[in-house]
């Protein structure tokens, strides 16, 4: 059964990384996976969230902390070890390489890891933006395979994982919540507008 998802996740990437490729992608994908190009927008977003965000805000400014340190350290230090799967860049042959060679672990992707995780978050505090944000988190999650760096299913992990930590996160915060403060009904996220 491994062998087979094995097969089928060589095949997708082989398909996004080389079927897709076209100029207008080689352009952008390098731009969207790197992550220090999204600096300034994180920090205007995170200013915000405590100037304009009201209670609702302050709630999600507070909570990504613990979700992006979770998100990171339980894809990079935990789980990538664990399974210590080699990046497709340095195991496959006739990689369309858009960046550097990474030769770190492959599964999961802590990119898609972080960026979904963040995704869900603020998908559970401002719902109407929800499309925005999972589609943000899988723009970055895609171009990691474009790009050559990681398999699909790194990514498919690395969203699972994600959304199930922000879950995780909001649950016990809502448990913290709702025994400290009996106005708050179990299962509902304090400062919800």
């Amino acid at each position: 059964m491994a062998e087979l998802f094995t097969s089928w996740d060589i095949a997708l990437f082989y398909f996004v990384n080389r079927t897709l490729q076209n100029p207008v992608f080689d352009i952008l994908m390098p731009f969207v996976t790197n992550k220090y190009n999204w600096i300034i927008p994180v920090l205007l977003l995170y200013v915000w969230l405590w100037w304009k965000g009201g209670r609702t805000g302050w709630s999600a400014a507070l909570l990504i902390i613990p979700v992006i340190i979770l998100s990171d350290q339980i894809s990079a230090s935990l789980l990538k070890p664990f399974f210590h799967r080699t990046r497709p860049c340095v195991a496959l042959e006739d990689v369309h390489m858009l960046i550097g060679l990474k030769r770190s672990l492959s599964f999961p992707s802590s990119h898609a890891t972080n960026m979904f995780a963040a995704a869900a978050l603020f998908a559970m505090f401002f719902p109407k933006g929800s499309r925005y944000y999972f589609g943000f988190a899988a723009l970055v999650a895609y171009s990691r395979v474009y790009v050559g760096v990681h398999y699909p299913f790194d990514v498919f992990g690395g969203a699972l994982l994600g959304v199930a930590i922000s879950i995780f996160v909001v649950w016990i915060w809502n448990l913290l919540i709702a025994s400290r403060y009996e106005k708050w009904p179990q299962g509902q996220i304090l400062f919800r507008r």
